[in-house]
């Protein structure tokens, strides 16, 4: 079913500067394979004892809570769908997540989100900072600089995603922990050197980068150079690890994660975090539901459901879940009342969103709205909170100030604090 009753057509418009950022940024691709072979067991289990990793899924447009986590079958505002049980006692979520529901004794659920914010835009940046303004980072590129090892040849924060602008994650942590985007599962550009340079005269090239480099940073500031040589240093380590992008996609992953882009996109998440990245966000566009609110969650979460069950089930089987923070979430939720043509709107007052792995406790529900959904009920928290949970859960203080010469900069908002009760 082709998608074009979201707000605008694609994503909302993009201003011409941003989308030209963000098409620039994108010419590196990545090709999903089995790159299970890569990593021994051995280093596999050195992997999960010494190294914290986070995996975003994020849902764009915001998925409708009352649609996936909290389901209010029977109500004013409930819609068609039932609620059926999970594989935890007494939690039910939407009948159109029937693989997660069998699976979500791994996961929590969060009920009780009121960002107040009702804009794709700013209720990103909220979730994705825990600010509600102000230059901040990602929470992607915070793990990438306090959890990312620092001979890793991959980059700490990786973003696999078919269309979108490519944002300033890093803020004043430096270009290092930006993003790196990746233009769905196209395959990288430009990691073998040129056939007619020899080694010898690639040697010298980079020399000579390093050198006019240094004489240049003696007269100007270091960060007119730093996202020169941050993308520099991410595609010559990229380079070594080229086998990672080389070959196909399994066929027996592709039927299990499905024959689509979110399932070669999350066999890529999967395969990139067990060979040593840190941080990788994937997302899945689509759930701007202004109109035909119902049919487009049954096909976007027909495809989502057993596509990140299976992401799930790889993490777990492979030793790999209690070391790895997984969330899944969006920039906001949908109006409990439907509208004209069967949609539903922008809501930022009362949604959801789930999370587990690495220091969550599993199977909680934390918070409630109330019988129609229209407000919250009960333990109302806010993006700010969710960031020091996510932070807390990988073993970061985020009650701390930022590793900087000279600065004073708490990492989460001081004026909010972890879910203590979703933390293990």
């Amino acid at each position: 079913m082709r998608r074009d009753q979201d707000c605008n057509g694609i994503d909302h418009l993009l201003a011409r500067r941003e989308f030209l950022a963000g098409s620039a940024a994108g010419v590196m691709g990545a090709n999903a394979i089995g790159l299970g072979t890569l990593t021994s067991p051995a280093s596999a289990a050195a992997l999960e004892q010494q190294q914290k990793r986070v995996l975003q899924i994020y849902l764009q447009g915001g998925v409708s809570q009352l649609e996936s986590w909290d389901p209010k079958p029977g109500t004013q505002y409930g819609g068609p769908f039932q609620a059926i049980p999970t594989s935890v006692p007494g939690m039910h979520i939407s009948e159109l997540l029937p693989h997660t529901a069998k699976r979500m004794h791994l996961l929590s659920v969060v009920r009780s989100i009121n960002s107040k914010i009702g804009d794709h835009r700013q209720g990103m940046l909220f979730m994705e900072k825990g600010r509600r303004a102000g230059e901040y980072p990602y929470v992607g590129s915070v793990a990438s600089r306090y959890l990312a090892p620092e001979n890793s040849d991959l980059p700490g924060y990786i973003h696999i995603s078919k269309r979108g602008i490519n944002d300033s994650t890093s803020a004043f942590l430096g270009a290092r922990h930006a993003q790196l985007k990746l233009d769905g599962d196209k395959p990288p550009e430009n990691l073998i050197a040129p056939s007619g340079i020899e080694d010898s005269a690639d040697e010298a090239r980079e020399k000579l980068r390093i050198q006019f480099n240094r004489r240049f940073t003696k007269q100007r500031s270091p960060a007119l150079t730093d996202v020169y040589n941050s993308s520099y240093e991410a595609a010559a380590k990229l380079m070594k690890r080229k086998a990672i992008f080389e070959g196909k996609a399994l066929a027996k992953d592709l039927d299990r994660f499905g024959q689509h882009d979110f399932g070669r996109h999350c066999l890529l998440a999967r395969d990139l975090l067990e060979n040593g990245a840190t941080c990788v966000k994937v997302t899945h566009h689509g759930y701007d539901t202004h109109a035909e609110n119902f049919n487009f969650h049954l096909e976007q979460l027909g495809e989502f459901d057993k596509t990140f069950s299976m992401l799930l089930d790889d993490l777990h089987d492979r030793g790999m879940l209690e070391s790895t923070l997984v969330m899944v979430y969006s920039e906001m939720g949908r109006t409990p009342k439907i509208n004209s043509k069967y949609g539903r709107d922008h809501w930022g007052t009362a949604w959801s969103m789930a999370m587990g792995g690495c220091g969550i406790q599993s199977g909680a529900i934390i918070g409630k709205t109330n019988l129609d959904g229209t407000k919250v009920a009960e333990r109302e928290v806010d993006p700010g909170h969710l960031f020091h949970t996510y932070l807390s859960a990988v073993g970061l203080d985020s009650s701390a100030d930022h590793d900087l010469s000279g600065r004073s900069i708490p990492i989460g908002d001081p004026a909010a604090e972890p879910i203590s009760e979703l933390l293990s």
